[in-house]
């Protein structure tokens, strides 16, 4: 299970990379974010196997892809560290998109097991996976605002869109999900485990989202960084709660 939740930390940070404007950014923001992802890489690798993820998924498979893929990832991160260091941004923006669709195939590939239907699985992963993206790189990207400051604001207002996009896919598939469900919600842990998902998971960050858009207006970078940052503690709470949650009556939440 903590596998899984690092990858999908992993491949929606890397998404995030790939749709911002990153000629409006400098350069050490991505050498950073590249260390970034080799620390999550290592974290997969290691924690990958140690616990099936649900007692119908093999833990051999699970374990098998993300060692199998995570290797090229370390790799493809450590030497994109190295070219962004040297400003080397095309050559480091190819390593960028390695990352991203390494970790992306990964999370395909870790995403099923039992659930049901198996699509609504590998959608409800994604979704997870650009929530915690785009809450973690806004984040990280407002506090590089602090050591560049003449950078402009753009980047962190489109992504900031982004996250609010992110958060709405997922508020979609976790309706859908607990439109299809066929499995009794009892008991008051997961009924709280449920609360969590919905009021710190989707609601509140949809919630942070519209502060953050609108302190950008007044180019506030400082303050929109705190919202940001409140907005990653929330989303964390609710997808390891919509995790626990899969885990126990084995459908996305």
């Amino acid at each position: 299970m903590l596998s899984l939740f690092l990858l999908q930390l992993l491949a929606g940070i890397s998404l995030m990379w790939c749709l911002i404007p990153r000629h409006q950014i400098t350069s050490g923001f991505f050498r950073i974010q590249m260390l970034l992802a080799l620390g999550l890489a290592v974290l997969v690798m290691l924690s990958a196997g140690r616990t099936s993820f649900d007692e119908l998924t093999p833990i051999s498979a699970a374990w098998g892809w993300q060692r199998l893929l995570m290797g090229p990832t370390v790799l493809a991160a450590y030497t994109g560290s190295v070219l962004w260091m040297l400003d080397r941004r095309r050559q480091g923006t190819v390593c960028l998109v390695l990352v991203a669709g390494l970790s992306s195939a990964a999370v395909l590939l870790s995403a099923g097991g039992s659930v049901q239907p198996a699509w609504l699985g590998y959608l409800s992963a994604y979704a997870t996976s650009a929530t915690l993206g785009g809450a973690v790189t806004g984040m990280l990207l407002g506090h590089w605002y602090l050591t560049a400051p003449a950078m402009s604001i753009a980047p962190l207002h489109r992504l900031t869109w982004m996250f609010t996009v992110a958060v709405m896919l997922r508020l979609l598939v976790s309706t859908a999900g607990w439109a299809l469900s066929q499995a009794p919600v009892q008991g008051s842990l997961i009924g709280t485990w449920l609360a969590l998902r919905w009021l710190a998971g989707i609601f509140l960050p949809l919630v942070l989202c519209g502060m953050t858009l609108r302190i950008l207006r007044y180019r506030n970078t400082q303050a929109a960084t705190g919202v940001l940052f409140a907005a990653v503690i929330v989303v964390f709470i609710g997808e390891m709660s919509a995790l626990l949650l899969r885990h126990e009556l084995h459908h996305p939440y």
